[in-house]
């Protein structure tokens, strides 16, 4: 009796310990907020600012929510050590430690830098439902999310390149969005 009692709370133990590392890795990487396209966001700038301050390409897809054709993007298959910032807003969304190849021709990355970079917004276009995520400051598109990334979130943030801003490591953050 006492060696199945013993059995029985290493068995616990071991299930206890694996609930608390699965907490831990959702504490590492929570999700970003989830908001609807009423809401407001601190950078407000009319058209032809925007137009002003982005490529034509960055405005398309940052503003008009647009998408760049798989594999033409500059980030897709590049892994240089560093930062990637909002072409929009130039704060940092993402860390190339967080990027991998998704084979999907989009840079992807499974966490942002930090959840308070991002927000996600229900899309509905094209006949689907999608997560779209957006820039925190402006609201400009980024690109969408998807549940079928690599551990440790299982996410995939799948970027358009035009709406990035890549700085190598130990580099200076942008002043400008054209780039």
């Amino acid at each position: 009796m006492k060696i199945a009692h013993l059995v029985s709370i290493m068995i616990l133990g071991l299930f206890a310990g694996s609930c608390i590392n699965a907490q831990t890795k959702n504490n590492k990487y929570p999700d970003p907020p989830v908001v609807d396209k009423k809401t407001v966001f601190p950078m407000k700038l009319t058209d032809a600012e925007w137009k002003q301050r982005l490529t034509a390409n960055q405005y398309y897809i940052l503003r008009e929510e647009g998408t760049e054709r798989a594999g033409t993007g500059k980030y897709d298959h590049f892994y240089q050590k560093g930062t990637y910032y909002s072409a929009a807003t130039l704060q940092p969304l993402f860390s190339s430690e967080a990027k991998f190849n998704s084979g999907t021709g989009w840079p992807s990355f499974y966490a942002p830098i930090n959840p308070d970079a991002v927000r996600l917004v229900r899309d509905e276009s094209f006949g689907e439902v999608r997560m779209a995520v957006v820039d925190s400051k402006s609201g400009s598109h980024l690109g969408h999310v998807f549940d079928d990334g690599p551990a440790p979130t299982g996410k995939r943030y799948c970027m358009n390149s035009d709406a990035l801003i890549f700085v190598p490591e130990g580099g200076k953050p942008p002043t400008s969005s054209k780039q």
